[in-house]
């Protein structure tokens, strides 16, 4: 579960290390986002808390050209196909 404030690795090569989660996107997430889901965030500076994340731009594409680390199968399910296929694993 990811909420407002959580701080997340990044696990692609766009340049940023950790993010801050502003908000999940679309009205009907809630106040939490889950594996998968697009979320709003900032990049920042922070303690590592083990998550990761992956940037996207507006077309639901990945701003990195690399993925460092395994993804989840939900992926797969939430039609982003090109995170999976730039992963080294999938889970």
């Amino acid at each position: 579960m990811i909420q407002m404030r959580s701080i997340l690795d990044v696990a692609d090569n766009s340049g940023a290390r950790k993010i801050a989660i502003i908000n999940p996107v679309g009205g009907s997430t809630g106040r939490y986002a889950r594996l998968g889901d697009v979320v709003t965030a900032s990049v920042k500076e922070a303690i590592p808390d083990g998550n990761a994340a992956v940037l996207i731009n507006d077309q639901n594409e990945p701003i990195g050209t690399r993925v460092f680390g395994p993804v989840a199968r939900e992926l797969r399910e939430r039609r982003f196909m090109k995170i999976i296929s730039l992963a080294p694993e999938v889970l």
